[in-house]
């Protein structure tokens, strides 16, 4: 494996990866995706993706690959070369994140955490996959996501979603065209990921609620608040609120 790049910098992130073999462009493709480091104080973390026909998933097992914990420093490396030699059907993409990047996205003033970071780059390389041509085995998922009912009663809908990938551009756009000032995201869209809130938090309105405070600009809640996990607090009704009405606690 080249590592000159990284070598040459390591204080962000760095992207390796082979030559797409040519069958993986026109047969299914099985694709896993794993990371290593993720746990320790020192050093890079990596995320990786592999890939191969599944007409060819016999063969890779007869490498007799298996979880990396299983395997001793030396094993790992054969089977790596191995696979190297065998680039006509198996292809891979790797991550490196470098400690510095993953410190100053954890302390930053916008925090960007561990699992957040590790998401988008798992999810960053299966896009880059799907990019490169790779027919990667999601029938199911496919056939789900175009014949979605949505129990909402949308008019014009534009099922054109693009791959769904927060950093698809035409996923985005769907995204900003399908959001209600009001009502928010039909259920088909994943609001809880960060793609989503900051759509909420720049295209819907604030909104007040009955029991909310007159006057009190703490009862403006943004409408991503609602979604927000664990419990909210609840003020008062207002019939307690206008006759100065509290909670007894002591008799």
């Amino acid at each position: 494996m080249d590592l000159s790049e990284l070598e040459r910098d390591n204080t962000g992130r760095c992207r390796l990866n082979s030559p797409v073999p040519s069958v993986c462009r026109k047969e299914p493709c099985v694709l896993g995706v794993d990371e290593a480091g993720r746990g320790p104080v020192l050093g890079p973390m990596v995320y990786a993706i592999c890939y191969c026909p599944l007409s060819r998933l016999a063969d890779l097992e007869a490498l007799k690959v298996a979880d990396s914990k299983t395997l001793s420093e030396s094993e790992r490396h054969r089977l790596f070369a191995k696979m190297e030699e065998d680039g006509d059907f198996v292809g891979w993409a790797l991550d490196v994140l470098s400690p510095n990047l993953i410190s100053t996205s954890m302390l930053g003033r916008v925090k960007y955490n561990l699992n957040s970071l590790s998401h988008d780059t798992a999810t960053g390389l299966m896009q880059y996959a799907l990019d490169q041509g790779v027919k990667v085995a999601q029938v199911a998922r496919d056939q789900a996501v175009k014949n979605w009912k949505f129990v909402e009663k949308l008019q014009d809908l534009d099922t054109d979603y693009g791959s769904g990938y927060p950093n698809d551009p035409k996923t985005k756009a769907w995204l900003r065209e399908h959001v209600d000032p009001v009502f928010g995201f039909p259920q088909f869209v994943r609001f809880s990921w960060r793609t989503a809130q900051s759509i909420l938090e720049k295209e819907a309105e604030d909104v007040t609620w009955e029991d909310s405070q007159t006057g009190d600009q703490e009862g403006l809640r943004r409408i991503k608040s609602y979604f927000s996990e664990g419990p909210r607090p609840r003020l008062p009704h207002r019939y307690f609120q206008e006759r100065g009405l509290e909670s007894a606690t002591i008799l």
